[in-house]
């Protein structure tokens, strides 16, 4: 689910706040790609990712009640408390930034920041979120290089990537 809502908010990020731009005549401190309030955009991200968090809460209390299992022990703390280390640092050099007008670095600052925590959380889970956390930190790097088609691979990053990911992990585990 956490790459359908992404795919939704970048779908809805490219519809009503972006705008195309030519990188080569522009500098880093120059890009203007926001047509809307940045405020805005901030909000669709914030939702996206409430939405994702809390259907994966909801998704593995229910598996964790089916197996007769408590959802918060000591393992869940160790993987959010290494996963939050890196995902609270991105979300702030997010938010420097966007404060410096820097709006084009967002999408490949998130994507590098999440891959990071997933390549931490993998050490406390199964190991295929190691190989999902290095795809993302590509993306996120390609996403930098790239900066005009940023939005793209913030959507194949956390959208398209997440459910070739849920799929996978479907069909290895749960069938």
């Amino acid at each position: 689910m956490a790459g359908v809502y992404a795919l939704a908010g970048a779908y809805i990020a490219y519809r009503f706040y972006y705008q195309n731009f030519d990188t080569d005549s522009l500098s880093a401190g120059q890009y203007t790609i926001v047509t809307g309030n940045v405020l805005d955009l901030v909000f669709l991200g914030v939702a996206v990712l409430v939405l994702a968090i809390g259907t994966a809460i909801i998704l593995s209390q229910r598996k964790s009640t089916k197996k007769g299992e408590r959802l918060w022990n000591a393992a869940a703390r160790r993987l959010i408390t290494n996963m939050a280390i890196s995902l609270i640092t991105g979300g702030v050099f997010i938010l420097i930034l966007l404060s410096k007008g820097l709006f084009v670095f967002a999408a490949p600052a998130s994507l590098i920041f999440y891959g990071l925590a997933l390549l931490n959380a993998s050490k406390f889970t199964f190991e295929e979120l190691r190989s999902l956390g290095i795809i993302q930190v590509v993306m996120g790097l390609i996403a930098a290089i790239f900066v005009n088609h940023a939005l793209l691979f913030w959507a194949l990053g956390f959208g398209v990537m997440h459910i070739i990911y849920g799929i996978y992990m479907h069909l290895k585990y749960e069938k």
